[in-house]
């Protein structure tokens, strides 16, 4: 176990990104996308595509598929047993050929005005995601250039809130990779990977959850992208730096299971 988790960290630090790592069984995903195409049916596809931020504090299911000890086990052996979850987000794109919904190339941590700027996000899929599909693709190593300006994008379609891009010539065709999962699957990327994810040419839905953690010893110096101080809450381990208000949780962490 030892090596395993220093082998990731390691390929983490290296690369900016694992991926590929099954955090829920097929019957524990069902049960998730089930729970998630209920909610889809009562609030509309436009709400679902971009329109769930922070649900896992209204969702017990949103919570548990956020905070699974598996999932967490994963998180600790990059940020250790300290962690914080600041935030989540559906991004869903739907089998529609006449819609260009993509989510331009960009840096997690660009307007959280966290210090020192390191998070990691958790890409969580609901459905499988693949190249036809839309699924992330990312940079590797680009985590290590800094935080880079970000522009406004020309193209419309873009489901970044503040319509954020990278200039596309600083991104180097020829090293990004594809981030392919199954559902039940993640990807954990550092908060100043550059990644992005093309639009969706399938006739499947592409539905994931990104989870945002960060450790204790990091702290907010300047106002969120909504005008929000945020009100993390402690998922795992113990907080010594006192950086935010101790928050209730939503609902109990699970002990087994997802």
């Amino acid at each position: 176990m030892a090596k395993e988790t220093s082998n990731l960290k390691i390929n983490y630090e290296n690369q900016g990104f694992v991926s590929n790592i099954t955090v829920f069984s097929e019957r524990e995903i069902a049960d998730f996308r089930a729970q998630f195409n209920a909610l889809e049916s009562e609030l509309g596809k436009e709400t679902c595509q971009t329109g769930l931020i922070d649900w896992h504090l209204k969702k017990r299911f949103i919570w548990d598929l956020s905070t699974g000890p598996r999932l967490l086990d994963f998180v600790a052996k990059l940020l250790g047993e300290g962690i914080f979850i600041t935030a989540t987000h559906f991004f869903c794109k739907y089998p529609d050929k006449n819609t260009d919904s993509f989510v331009a190339w960009h840096q997690d941590v660009t307007y959280w005005g966290l210090e020192p700027m390191e998070a990691v996000t958790a890409w969580i899929a609901l459905d499988d995601a693949d190249a036809d599909n839309g699924a992330m693709v990312v940079l590797p190593g680009s985590h290590k250039l800094g935080l880079l300006d970000h522009g406004k994008s020309e193209k419309t379609g873009n489901l970044l809130p503040k319509n954020q891009e990278i200039d596309k010539t600083l991104i180097d065709e020829s090293k990004l990779t594809q981030l392919s999962l199954k559902a039940g699957q993640m990807s954990l990327h550092d908060g100043l990977l550059i990644h992005a994810s093309m639009p969706n040419r399938s006739n499947r839905r592409r539905c994931g959850l990104t989870v945002r953690f960060i450790a204790p010893h990091v702290r907010q110096a300047t106002i969120g992208p909504q005008g929000q101080w945020y009100k993390p809450l402690l998922v795992r381990g113990e907080d010594r730096y006192n950086h935010f208000p101790s928050t209730p949780l939503p609902f109990p962490l699970s002990s087994s299971g997802s």
